[in-house]
């Protein structure tokens, strides 16, 4: 589709004032945003924060134009992406010197060819996280879903490195870091010396993460490994002088990545036991496609082709629910878009989140509904779906993602029902990924035969 805008004067952008933003920022900043861009119908509004003063796009045709027709002119830059370099420093996810070097080399290690050929190792190992869960006991399911996807990846990662427990110190440090972020991404204007709540947990967990990558990182480059783990690929690699990258590049690339690979399939997988338990038409259908397609044999690589309805579930859990719900830009140049004339050096915020429940572009948007994937999705438009992002940043996990899922999902549900114990509504917590702001507990009850 075009991304051109209409041939119009440039005007001012719909203004939403302070007084109607700062009690939508306390109590739900992100469904008021939504609503507020639902209303507009795509159209750019301005979000009146005293002399903070940002732009919300969320029409495809602009998120085209700002994803990939022009996207150097809006980098990843500016007070939204603050809380994010605080973290994970100037990396493969951002847009700073060493991107593209390290996308460069880490593109190979995640195209679908070479993911798929790690399948059959992540099965085995999501199979042992299964056997390790508790019946009928409440558990937490946010917990236990990182817990298994941390370990189902932390060998594509760092190979033998890395003891069992210290990727569980590692998993809880990227989840204690991104549900310490709130209040620095709701007054990302607020300057760093200003202190916020969860600042003091934030830099803790930073530190353990540091902890475990930089020991990693040395062990690492002691063996000289050629083995097809990330770290020994990135040891490997070389800058487009031929130097190695150094030790903080390193940690950069490998924190960014992993808490990706982890946090999104963790994150969308929690988000779906309270989705069935809403729909119980589509759990049934679910259930009876897991059954069918596995058999009394394990879940692997020959499986998951033939699990068509668990892909359209999850894609459809990744609309409503993505969990990299923003993608905060700055302006690079003075430039018109969508009639509206964006100032270099202006902060744009652009939500996958508030894009997906557009009512021009999904009909009856906050409908839970998986048939919308099935037949034809070329008539969509390209950049109303986007829970991976687009343009040069596409996320290089998008091809994990879609293999460990699938696998656990499935695996989980030929051993239990889940029966969800936490009453709704689930409000969305916008912290580093989407969170639900209540604890999602659930009992999972052995499947009979």
């Amino acid at each position: 589709m075009s991304v051109e805008t209409p041939a119009r004067p440039a005007r001012p952008p719909r203004n939403l004032p302070l007084r109607r933003l700062l009690p939508m920022v306390v109590k739900a900043p992100l469904e008021g945003l939504t609503d507020v861009a639902r209303a507009a119908r795509g159209e750019i509004v301005r979000l009146d924060v005293g002399p903070f003063r940002p732009y919300l796009l969320s029409h495809p045709d602009h998120l085209q134009h700002a994803l990939r027709a022009d996207w150097t002119s809006y980098l990843r830059k500016g007070m939204f992406w603050k809380p994010v370099e605080r973290l994970l420093g100037d990396s493969v996810i951002g847009d700073g010197p060493g991107w593209a070097a390290s996308r460069k080399v880490l593109q190979p290690l995640f195209t679908a060819r070479y993911v798929a050929s790690l399948t059959d190792d992540m099965a085995a190992t999501i199979d042992r996280g299964l056997d390790e869960l508790t019946p009928d006991v409440p558990i937490d399911a946010m917990e236990e879903m990182n817990r298994i996807v941390t370990r189902a990846v932390v060998s594509v990662f760092f190979g033998d490195r890395i003891s069992p427990r210290e990727a569980e110190v590692l998993g809880a440090a990227y989840t204690t870091a991104n549900t310490a972020l709130p209040f620095r991404i709701a007054l990302p204007f607020v300057p760093d010396r200003v202190p916020l709540p969860g600042d003091r947990r934030f830099m803790e967990a930073r530190q353990t993460i540091d902890d475990v990558i930089y020991p990693l990182i040395r062990q690492a480059r002691k063996e000289r490994s050629d083995g097809p783990d990330i770290i020994s690929a990135l040891v490997r690699a070389r800058d487009d002088e031929g130097r190695e990258l150094t030790e903080l590049n390193l940690r950069d690339d490998l924190a960014s990545i992993y808490g990706a690979a982890t946090e999104t399939a963790a994150v969308a997988l929690t988000w779906l036991w309270p989705i069935l338990h809403d729909h119980p038409d589509v759990a049934a259908r679910l259930y009876a496609e897991i059954d069918e397609v596995t058999g009394d044999g394990p879940v692997g690589a020959d499986t998951l082709p033939r699990l068509r309805y668990l892909d359209t579930v999850l894609r459809e859990t990744m609309r409503l629910y993505p969990a990299g719900w923003a993608m905060p830009r700055m302006v690079t140049r003075t430039h018109e878009i969508g009639g509206v004339t964006l100032k270099a050096g202006s902060q744009v915020l652009i939500s996958p989140y508030i894009t997906h429940r557009l009512d021009e572009f999904w009909p009856d948007p906050l409908t839970f509904d998986p048939t919308r994937f099935e037949g034809d999705r070329e008539k969509r438009h390209r950049y109303s779906y986007l829970p991976f992002g687009a343009g040069p940043h596409l996320c290089l996990g998008q091809h994990l993602f879609f293999i460990e899922a699938p696998l656990l999902i499935a695996g989980l549900l030929k051993r239990f029902r889940p029966e969800l114990v936490t009453e709704a509504p689930f409000p969305v917590q916008p912290a580093g990924t989407l969170r639900s702001r209540k604890k999602i507990e659930m009992i999972l009850r052995r499947v009979t035969t």
